[in-house]
């Protein structure tokens, strides 16, 4: 067995080393406090494991994202969004039978029930869709109470397919009602992504054709943010879950930490950074304020918290943005030109090679969104529907882990000592 050794006030303490199928050892210090009396400092958690899983597999120095063993551009390329999500609840790739059923299940799970629509009118029109996302994905526990039991193995099951199926439906439903038009409800005929952008852009008056180009992009766009890791949503979830909380306030606590402009909202600033700049032939002035230390500016959409390469999803998103725009015959965008014209540079400038700041997912993302119809406010609730399989797959496997235990983050205290108490006419 290989350890660890750590001197600490003039003691040796040893402490196992466990590793993985693949990705670096750790260091198991769940005794240290025991031990030693003291805790570990690491703020943002960036060198800790806080949990055990078999889901997803990231090498950020290498470019390389793996659900269940699968990279993810062979799974963005050849499958579907519901085969992605069966595999990562289930951990293999279903047969057709079992394909056929899963599809069948979540399908006829995606209406809501009737009473939820009311809920809607309850927030101002120009509420956030975020924040909408946030209070009637969490009210999803007053309405089934018979998939709450998170003891019941059959009830997590069920909660799992309601919130996959139902949260398109909740997200057509807060753009319905943000862009004010009446809502349109679930097709059992149409694929995942070919009936969520359907609930979004049909309406009563007119009949609306799936174009199977941007239904495919719609699908990549779910495979390519279906799962990432421990990341900070995805951390929410699970110690919500850790409490014994629901499922769906899990995936409400969730949606809460995925609004974040520095989580959720990255393709949305990467789109407003690619407005702000125009012109290709503005590049050179933002490059320079990129690199002056002094400018509070930054490019959005390059370097990431894990990826020190070219982010994996970044080049399955870039196909697909042409896919689109060509689709669509848009030829001359102004925003793809500049986008196209900075990931060259970043990719060559010897500037954005040092500090490994290549183009993420999130780069190419907005524009496609923006090309699909979206307004920028819906970007992140995109962003929410696809995660909703990955934050369920976490929750499920943190639930079944008998080594689960309350999340509790210690810390280091740097503020007064104890002192007394003095009345207010002395102070």
């Amino acid at each position: 067995m290989t350890t660890a050794k750590l001197e600490f006030a003039d003691k040796t303490h040893e402490y196992k080393v466990r590793s993985g199928t693949i990705g670096p050892d750790v260091i198991d210090i769940s005794s240290l406090y025991a031990t030693t009396g003291a805790f570990t400092y690491d703020p943002g958690f960036t060198s800790t494991a806080s949990c055990e899983s078999g889901i997803t597999f990231i090498d950020g120095d290498n470019g390389i994202l793996l659900h269940r063993g699968y990279p993810i551009d062979q799974l963005a390329e050849h499958g579907d969004f519901l085969e992605v999500c069966y595999l990562l609840l289930y951990g293999e790739l279903p047969t057709k039978a079992q394909k056929d059923d899963f599809d069948y299940r979540i399908t006829r799970h995606t209406m809501v029930h009737e009473q939820m629509s009311k809920f809607f009118s309850g927030f101002r029109r120009d509420a956030h869709p975020m924040a909408v996302m946030c209070g009637v994905v969490g009210a999803l526990s007053a309405f089934y109470h018979d998939s709450t039991d998170i003891s019941d193995p059959h009830q997590r099951m069920i909660a799992s397919m309601r919130l996959i199926a139902k949260m398109p439906t909740i997200a057509a439903m807060a753009y319905k009602y943000h862009v004010g038009q009446p809502f349109v409800y679930p097709k059992n005929d149409l694929g995942y992504a070919a009936n969520f952008l359907h609930m979004c852009f049909a309406v009563p008056c007119e009949e609306y054709k799936i174009n199977p180009v941007l239904a495919r992009a719609m699908e990549r766009i779910f495979i390519l943010h279906a799962d990432h890791e421990q990341n900070a949503s995805t951390s929410t979830v699970r110690l919500a879950g850790s409490s014994g909380a629901n499922p769906f306030a899990c995936i409400a606590a969730g949606i809460a930490s995925l609004w974040g402009p520095a989580h959720g909202g990255a393709n949305e600033a990467a789109l407003n950074m690619l407005s702000d700049i125009g012109t290709v032939e503005h590049i050179p002035e933002f490059i320079a304020r990129a690199k002056d230390k002094n400018d509070p500016f930054r490019l959005m959409g390059f370097g990431h918290r894990v990826y020190k390469n070219y982010d994996p999803r970044a080049k399955i998103m870039q196909k697909t943005a042409h896919e689109v725009l060509g689709e669509l015959g848009i030829k001359d965008d102004p925003m793809l030109d500049v986008a196209m014209e900075l990931e060259k540079i970043a990719l060559t400038d010897e500037y954005f090679i040092e500090k490994k700041l290549y183009p993420n997912v999130d780069f190419y993302s907005g524009i496609t969104l923006k090309a699909l119809g979206f307004p920028t406010s819906m970007f992140t609730v995109l962003f929410a529907v696809a995660r909703t399989v990955g934050w369920v797959a976490q929750w499920k496997e943190m639930i079944e882990d008998p080594q689960q235990k309350i999340g509790r983050p210690r810390q280091l205290y740097t503020g007064a000592t104890e002192r007394d108490y003095v009345p207010i006419a002395k102070r």
